[in-house]
């Protein structure tokens, strides 16, 4: 796409507004709206100015000014707006024109260059499965005197007494909502509606379905794509849930554990490389038809795996998900077809072109910038240093690992089991990241510094209503 190209489709479309978008550290996008009149080659070309000082983890108030430039090809005409809105992506500059070293969307585009200059492969694909709970009620509240959450469901299991007027019954079981059709089912049509946005943004979906957990758990699958691609694919992806539940008086949340006793939500993150149109991680006949590539991309996975989490896992809400003896694949070994992994090889209906491996540990509430940047680095490292990951003790583990005994778990690691674990954890090892400039010393202790600021240490002070019917009578 072009200047020309956009004032075109302002035309065309009759766009009325337009809004440049870009996201922060955490991964929320944050946006600036001009009328489309005030449009023209020179902001499309050269962008717009905003202070970096109000944004998380970006400037301090003294070098505020920023200047965001939008990529034309993520131009999207917004579903959601009351006039219409055309939506552009935008990178991240210094007013000097330099790019912003902690922009996320650089990153991810830098592990792609980077990728390219090893010579290993042209470009990775990533094929993220991204989990949501819709609820029906969400309440919430902290401060000095108290602290407190609700939520609710219309079809969850703990409102099968409810006074609904009438109740119709056909409450999700605990554990019981793997894709039952309807009238359990109640959000088949919303679900549809979501599909039907995100087609329509040009994002290609393959399925949909109710996920596990009761109270409205889902999963949307999207088609793969490169790895810059995909992050923009996530953050629209994420937008157009949270609206379309909106639209229907719902709340849409990707937190990966906001259930206590059931199943939390993950993002299994499907990834390969190609040389061209060749694929690199097939071999006929061998484990799980893996190349030594692939095998060696799936080493550096599992050895940086607990540095890795401090962006695939990034908030203090992940470790409610990733509790050993639980759904949640904690456990560092490799394994074809075995979803107990926290790498798993694929091997239903899969040719030389659709091989890949399947990092199972990650959830939405990371970056996915930053995420993929990092997994791919991993596996980088894994493949320049030939890391097998039997030889470094990751298996494989063909076994359902939950139901080991004691003595055969001996010898499987697990993941850290906290935020600040993993923050430590990438603090330890990170050279890695810092391979081909993708990521920067700077930009890695700003990131563990903003975590442990903003995240770990406030939680950390406060006491927990748990708490109090464990200890008030001490």
């Amino acid at each position: 796409m072009t200047p020309s190209d956009i004032l075109k489709m302002i035309q065309d479309k009759n766009i009325q507004m337009v809004d440049f978008r870009i996201v922060d550290l955490p991964g929320r996008q944050h946006h600036l709206t001009v009328p489309a009149v005030e449009i023209d080659e020179a902001n499309l070309t050269h962008g717009i100015a905003f202070d970096g000082s109000s944004l998380q983890g970006f400037r301090s108030i003294e070098e505020s000014d920023m200047v965001m430039r939008p990529d034309l090809d993520s131009a999207y005409v917004d579903a959601f707006t009351a006039v219409p809105t055309l939506d552009l992506i935008c990178d991240i500059y210094d007013p000097s024109g330099a790019r912003y070293n902690r922009d996320p969307r650089y990153i991810a585009q830098k592990a792609e260059s980077y990728l390219k200059q090893t010579g290993i492969a042209t470009a990775a694909y990533f094929g993220p499965e991204l989990e949501f709970f819709v609820f029906d009620d969400v309440r919430f509240a902290s401060d000095q005197a108290g602290a407190f959450y609700s939520i609710d469901s219309n079809e969850a299991n703990w409102n099968t007494g409810k006074d609904e007027a009438p109740n119709l019954a056909y409450k999700v079981k605990n554990k019981g909502g793997y894709f039952p059709v309807q009238p359990i089912d109640t959000q088949h049509d919303m679900r549809t509606e979501m599909v039907q946005e995100l087609m329509n943004a040009g994002i290609r979906v393959e399925r949909h379905h109710h996920e596990v957990a009761s109270a409205g758990q889902a999963e949307i699958n999207f088609r793969f794509s490169s790895l810059t691609n995909v992050g923009d694919i996530v953050l629209l992806y994420k937008y157009i849930v949270r609206n379309v539940a909106r639209s229907y008086g719902k709340v849409a949340t990707f937190m990966p554990k906001p259930l206590f006793g059931d199943n939390g939500s993950g993002m299994h993150v499907h990834q390969s490389l190609f040389d061209g149109d060749t694929p690199l991680f097939f071999e006929q006949g061998a484990y799980g038809n893996m190349s030594k590539l692939a095998l060696h991309y799936i080493g550096g996975i599992l050895k940086h795996a607990p540095a890795i989490l401090a962006f695939s896992n990034p908030s203090t809400n992940s470790y409610k998900r990733l509790v050993p003896g639980f759904e949640a694949p904690v456990n560092l070994v490799f394994s074809k077809g075995n979803r107990s992994a926290a790498v798993r090889v694929p091997i239903a209906a899969v040719s030389p072109k659709t091989a890949r491996i399947e990092f199972r540990t990650p959830d939405a509430t990371s970056n996915p910038y930053l995420a993929f940047s990092a997994m791919l680095l991993a596996g980088i490292d894994g493949i320049k240093n030939e890391l097998d990951p039997r030889e470094l003790g990751f298996g494989p583990v063909d076994k359902n690992i939950y139901e080991l005994s004691a003595e055969e778990k001996k010898g499987i690691r697990a993941v850290p089991g906290s935020l600040q674990e993993v923050l430590q954890a990438l603090e330890d090892d990170h050279e890695f990241l810092l391979a081909g400039g993708v990521f920067d010393s700077d930009f890695i202790q700003t990131w563990i510094n903003f975590k442990r600021t903003t995240e770990v240490e406030p939680l950390a002070l406060r006491p927990h209503p748990y708490e109090f019917q464990m200890y008030l009578d001490l």
